[in-house]
């Protein structure tokens, strides 16, 4: 039986920048939740002036995904090596030079290319801006510092589509990138106020060759099954990417494995998943963080491709989960940090599987809106209410305190990863085009998703106070 890992220090070491800490940590993330918001509402009118089709549409969506998704591992490791100021500061301003590098693109491709940078930013600044929570807050502080965090973030989902949408209207949707200078330039000042920063005392190499294993099999899988939609199963290009990028991730552990041994720094540190908490959090976050992409792309689709809501309507109508999400996080997070997460994470699923299945009520009218589409996505924002909290504080209160960072990484990793593999699978599911009979389809998909995800953490969580802080059986 293994031994368990050791409690994560209950010192916060930033505690005396707990404010600034909290602020910083909640734009950064602002940035890069107001850039994902914006982008489904803009891209029927990117398809109309770029073409493309559905394929491109997925692109724009998982370019940034894939780098986010692979990269965000080694940023988490070099915000535990390097500080996660100095991690946050290098991420927001590449997240900016590529949002600008997005505004001017000319064609589809180097949009496609200025998203995967885009990707870079988001992916040094997430598990940085999250371990520098973890760094200045402690116990039940701690939980409700997460959910303040995930309520306030969400501000950007409900900014994003409804003034998106309005820009995408007016001027256009190259203006949208514009809308990350104003959060960037303001947090770029206010990281500056931060007096100290958490810093692991070893400066080992990075795992080089796990970083390239991870992009290669990630984008890999992406690229084929994106691809396979227009070129075919068949097809050399599809059957490549999808062998490569198998082979690259089965390839994933044994390396990661090898390098501990060695004694060096594995991109993924291992032993975090002998906490229990933190292995099964991580398979409900694969599970609902999929069903979650889908809804997030799918529907935004279907509003404008199927029922012609214009851009800003169709911002507007997919508001519901997040002002449910920003009225109840920080009760829930204190709620969970007092009661532990488990019920939570069952029941939070368990409720938006409800909502996705009252999508089924959507048929060509516009107006049934109001009866299946609409409670949906207020089901769907209740269930992420009642497990978004709950969940990162069970994943990221069952690691060590100097290993914040990796864990945070490995965690939005695995939330990335589960949406753009959802994303990159919608061609299958609508049929190559947005329709009614694909909506429906998608449905369902989302709904099993998330009862899986509940079932996972129904058998597989344990609250801290019954058990430890999810250390492992």
């Amino acid at each position: 039986m293994t031994a368990p890992h050791p409690k994560a220090p209950q010192h916060a070491p930033l505690r005396d920048d707990r404010r600034v800490v909290l602020v910083v940590a909640v734009l950064a993330s602002f940035v890069v939740g107001l850039d994902s918001s914006v982008v489904n509402v803009a891209l029927p009118a990117v398809r109309s002036e770029l073409g493309g089709g559905l394929v491109v549409q997925q692109w724009i969506v998982d370019a940034y995904l894939v780098t986010l998704g692979s990269l965000i591992l080694v940023a988490g490791a070099l915000s535990d090596l390097y500080g996660r100021v100095r991690i946050v500061t290098w991420g927001l301003v590449v997240f900016g030079l590529a949002s600008v590098g997005c505004a001017v693109a000319p064609n589809g491709e180097l949009l496609v290319v200025a998203r995967a940078l885009q990707g870079v930013g988001g992916a040094l600044v997430t598990p940085s801006a999250l371990a520098l929570i973890v760094a200045a807050f402690s116990g039940a502080a701690r939980a409700k510092a997460i959910g303040t965090w995930t309520a306030w973030s969400s501000a950007a989902v409900i900014v994003g589509p409804v003034l998106g949408g309005v820009i995408v209207d007016g001027i256009g949707w190259r203006w949208i990138f514009v809308l990350t200078a104003v959060p960037i330039a303001v947090t770029l000042v206010l990281v500056r106020r931060i007096t100290g920063d958490v810093v692991s005392g070893a400066r080992p190499r990075i795992d080089v060759v796990g970083a390239v294993l991870t992009v290669v099999g990630v984008g890999g899988l992406v690229l084929g099954l994106i691809e396979q939609e227009r070129l075919g199963w068949a097809s050399p290009v599809v059957v490549l990417a999808l062998v490569l990028g198998g082979a690259a991730l089965v390839a994933f552990v044994p390396w990661e494995r090898r390098v501990t041994a060695a004694g060096g720094t594995a991109l993924v540190p291992l032993v975090l998943f002998r906490a229990r908490n933190f292995t099964v959090g991580n398979l409900a976050t694969l599970s609902v963080y999929g069903a979650l992409g889908m809804v997030g792309f799918v529907v935004t689709l279907f509003l404008q491709e199927v029922w012609h809501f214009p851009a800003w309507l169709a911002g507007i109508a997919t508001l519901p989960p997040t002002v449910v999400l920003l009225a109840l996080s920080t009760t829930v997070g204190a709620a969970a940090g007092r009661h532990g997460p488990r019920r939570f994470m069952t029941a939070g699923p368990l409720v938006a599987a409800v909502g996705a299945l009252l999508v089924l009520g959507a048929g060509p009218d516009p107006t049934a809106y109001w009866w299946s589409v609409f409670p949906a996505l207020v089901l769907v924002g209740v269930g992420i209410a009642l497990m978004v909290s709950p969940l990162t504080s069970a994943v990221l209160g069952s690691v060590p305190q100097d290993e914040a960072g990796a864990g945070s990484a490995v965690n939005n990793a695995v939330a990335r990863i589960a949406g753009l593999v959802t994303v990159a699978l919608a061609g299958m599911v609508l049929g190559g085009a947005m329709s009614t009979a694909g909506l429906h389809r998608a449905a369902v998909v989302m709904a099993v998703l998330l009862v899986a995800g509940a079932v996972v953490s129904w058998f597989g969580i344990v609250d801290p106070d019954r058990r430890g802080s999810g250390s492992p059986t």
